[in-house]
């Protein structure tokens, strides 16, 4: 794509399958006829709940429809010699109990911590001269506040306080991640024996409420409100606001102005990697590597992990139970459950027969919230980028900002709100949104030798474009020429290091991963989508109208983001079910 690219090429090895296809590529003839479940997906959550299941004695088959596992948490080499994180790339958020129960590090997790993790250089036109000002956020609040300094005192006393702040809220709804929800419905219709039994699920929203104690009406505006009016009580410097908005906005199709996007800022700042709480890091071999540690660990307890198998309906037996899966091919599996990690509107408006569901049941599935803004664009660079706001060193090694998340056109709220409104009039950003990651400034085996890949998330960018027109190569190319244009006057030179690119709008998610929308969660975190009301108010405990089948994807409780919550609290209600038949 650029001068030196084909000679750079030209240099490269053809890159080994990974270890999980080349350890089971012998599984794809041992296909039996019947199996006690069946996992429709091999992302990381239908990865997680076969791993729990064959455990627990269930006897467990996963079907993927691509040639490789991972669903979005996968790694791909698109450009020869370069190995991207295609959709998702960046892990914090997986459950603390999944990384321990399934030995995940036996299996060949690897992380590279992040710290500093968030970069947020600015332009300041006018500063001839003179270095433009940055933010360098990382663990250290000393270091923080000094970096805050620049731009206000105020904020400097503040900031500990609102880490703080928020960081009681996400332990109160820490519990709340690895449970099933509330059953309202079970307590609606059940007997006094029955609610009676269902008395300890209300355990964990009662934890969460005494931790929040006196608090709650403030940690309730959080989860309510605009981001920008939680921000504004506690800040005045913008390029502060800004970067943490960036948070609360990620992936979903709203404005810092937008009433409950507070969640969205919480669902980011409530993880932590191996100890460390609100830990970031990247996954040594690309995010395909977790996935390829969780079917290890599936595997090695005797289930059976198949790619290129495309499941093309759910069976039901005349009774109205679901009886197994036929594949796109014509073969039938037999199954007394079916966890599906598609999305919901996957797994009920294409995979199930519709005379099994109740017709109100389809009709709110059809009319989930599915926008996404989010357009993936994945880079292979020759050398790093340089940023005016902190030059690179001689011999061009990678620094600690490098390993940050990089965000640009984020100096000012305004600018994300701007960006939001240029989408929701049919339009890609004029001056996007750009969250950069660099995994391989930690990570040096994704990339040839002084080589590089960047992940680029950038929105906002509608599905369909005004007027009714559908993305083209054209339309495409033209807004990653955009971004390329912004990260250039952040970085001079960034363009001339490209070797090549893959570019993914909202209908290539959709196309590629089986993402509705292109959502990245399945469906939007918005407070009428969460929790007991998620997919659907009533229908939120994994089961489904359909007796013998189950979610298990980002579309359960509690929603995106590669934790793996759901996959393994589905495995546990699947096996309490399995226990009672």
């Amino acid at each position: 794509m650029v001068a030196g690219g084909a000679d750079l090429c030209r240099a490269l090895r053809a890159s080994p399958h990974p270890a999980w296809r080349q350890a089971h590529s012998g599984a794809r003839g041992h296909l039996k006829s019947e199996y006690d479940a069946v996992v429709i997906g091999a992302g990381h959550n239908g990865l997680v709940a076969a791993a729990y299941l064959q455990r627990l004695g269930v006897n467990t088959v996963v079907f993927e429809r691509r040639h490789v596992i991972g669903g979005a948490a996968v790694t791909e080499e698109i450009i020869p010699g370069f190995k991207f994180s295609r959709a998702s790339y960046l892990l914090s958020l997986l459950r603390p109990q999944i990384y321990r129960d399934l030995e995940l590090k036996k299996h060949g997790l690897r992380l590279h911590l992040r710290n500093p993790y968030s970069f947020t250089p600015m332009l300041e036109e006018g500063t001839v001269g003179k270095v433009p000002r940055s933010l360098l956020l990382g663990t250290d609040m000393a270091e923080n506040q000094k970096q805050i300094a620049q731009f206000s005192q105020k904020d400097v006393q503040a900031f500990p306080r609102y880490e703080e702040f928020m960081n009681r809220l996400a332990s109160a709804i820490d519990p709340l991640l690895d449970t099933a929800p509330v059953d309202v419905g079970a307590f609606q219709r059940g007997s006094l024996l029955q609610r009676l039994k269902l008395l300890p699920t209300l355990k964990p929203l009662l934890q969460a409420g005494l931790t929040l104690g006196a608090q709650l009406p403030q940690y309730y505006q959080v989860l309510t409100a605009p981001i920008m009016k939680v921000l504004d009580h506690w800040f005045e410097s913008e390029p502060l606001k800004a970067t943490l908005a960036t948070d609360a906005v990620i992936g979903a199709m709203t404005s810092p102005h937008t009433p409950g996007s507070g969640y969205v800022l919480l669902h980011h700042v409530m993880g932590g990697l191996e100890g460390t709480p609100g830990a970031w890091g990247y996954v040594q071999g690309g995010m395909g590597a977790l996935s390829d540690a969780i079917a290890h660990s599936a595997t090695a307890h005797g289930a059976s992990v198949f790619t290129d198998k495309m499941v093309a309906r759910v069976q039901v037996s005349k009774e109205g139970r679901v009886q197994g899966v036929v594949l796109q091919d014509g073969t039938e599996v037999k199954s007394k459950v079916v966890l599906s990690n598609a999305s919901p509107q996957i797994t009920f408006l294409k995979l199930t027969p519709q005379e099994w569901l109740p017709e109100e049941f389809v009709g709110r599935i059809a009319q989930l919230d599915t926008q996404s803004p989010v357009t993936k664009i994945n880079v292979a660079v020759n050398r790093l980028p340089s940023f005016l706001a902190m030059p690179n060193a001689p011999g061009d090694q990678p620094l600690p900002h490098h390993q940050c998340s990089i965000h640009l056109n984020c100096e000012d709220t305004n600018l994300l709100h701007q960006a939001f409104e240029d989408a929701r009039a049919g339009l890609p950003s004029h001056r996007p949104l750009i969250e950069l990651c660099i995994p391989s400034s930690l990570d040096p085996t994704l990339a040839p030798p002084g080589c590089h890949v960047l992940s680029l998330f950038t929105q906002y960018t509608p599905y369909v474009l005004a007027g009714g027109k559908a993305w083209d190569k054209q339309e495409t190319d033209k807004y990653a020429d955009k971004v390329f244009d912004c990260i250039e006057a952040y970085a001079p030179g960034f363009k001339g290091s490209v070797v090549g690119r893959d570019i993914l709008t909202p209908p290539d998610l959709e196309r590629i991963f089986g993402l509705p929308g292109g959502n990245i969660f399945h469906c939007a975190m918005s407070l009428d989508q969460l929790y007991f009301a998620r997919p659907l108010p009533l229908h939120s405990s994994y089961r489904c109208p359909l007796p013998g089948l189950y979610l298990c994807g980002s579309g359960a409780h509690p929603g995106g983001g590669v934790m793996g919550a759901a996959g393994r609290n589905a495995a546990h209600t699947v096996f309490g079910d399995l226990k009672s038949i």
